[in-house]
């Protein structure tokens, strides 16, 4: 594993067809900056990909299989754990579509290098003017639903704890956090989230306060979700598993 100040991890399941080379190659390219892509059971040639990226810029570019498949919760948490075994002052995740382009990364991880005091930085799919937020209706609506969901489980407001692009500092919180796996795949922004602003008992949680979220200037649905029907009951039960987690955490404090 390469030692740089800042490790991206790039969660990929099948994503041989839509891994942009050129663009992650750039990214790796910034100084300081390194790309961990995790390969999570992929049945097509998205190793044979990592693994030719990696040879090419091993300074820059690792990757990490996993088999078989876990989910993208557990590959963005192992990801990110290796990431900060490696020393990163600051890790990373960013979707393997770059729905978030490179650019909007980059500038979340600047946000966070520049401003000590955070510890958190969001991406968030605001559509504003002057803003390219490309977002298919249903899902922005059912995205809204589920933001409202995500904050009442939080107990603080969050617009947007779901975007694939996230930046946070290296912590005692942010370890222990990352500890355990996930009750959720698909929603463990949430979870993550909840577990670094709570704490435990020996460690204290970051506080909204250390929370920042950065409205992206561009953003674009790409075709090819992952998530299926099925999929987004299993989410639903999870939530529940989730909310019950969170408060048995908060009660641990009391």
């Amino acid at each position: 594993m390469f030692a740089t100040d800042i490790t991206i991890v790039v969660p990929c399941y099948n994503e041989a067809e839509r891994l942009d080379k050129g663009e992650f190659r750039r990214l790796a390219n910034i100084d300081g900056m390194g790309i961990l892509f995790v390969d999570d059971g992929s049945s097509d040639t998205t190793a044979e990909i990592h693994r030719d990226l990696a040879a090419t810029d091993p300074d820059n570019i690792d990757w990490l299989p996993i088999r078989p498949n876990q989910g993208k919760a557990e590959a963005v948490r192992r990801g990110l754990n290796l990431a900060l075994e490696g020393g990163a002052k600051i890790v990373g995740y960013l979707d393997a579509d770059l729905a978030t382009p490179v650019d909007e990364m980059i500038r979340l991880c600047e946000v966070l290098e520049n401003r000590p005091e955070l510890d958190l930085v969001l991406g968030s799919r605001v559509a504003l003017a002057g803003r390219k937020i490309k977002r298919h209706g249903y899902r922005h609506y059912s995205g809204r639903v589920f933001a409202t969901l995500a904050s009442h489980l939080l107990d603080e407001f969050v617009y947007d704890t779901q975007c694939g692009a996230k930046a946070l500092r290296n912590t005692r919180a942010l370890k222990v956090a990352l500890s355990g796996s996930f009750c959720s795949r698909w929603a463990f922004d949430v979870e993550l989230i909840g577990r670094l602003l709570i704490g435990t008992p020996e460690v204290d949680g970051i506080g909204i306060a250390r929370v920042r979220e950065v409205p992206l200037q561009q953003w674009i649905d790409i075709p090819g979700s992952k998530i299926s029907s099925v999929d987004i009951v299993k989410t639903a039960f999870e939530m529940v598993i989730m909310a019950a987690d969170l408060r048995r955490r908060r009660k641990k404090l009391s």
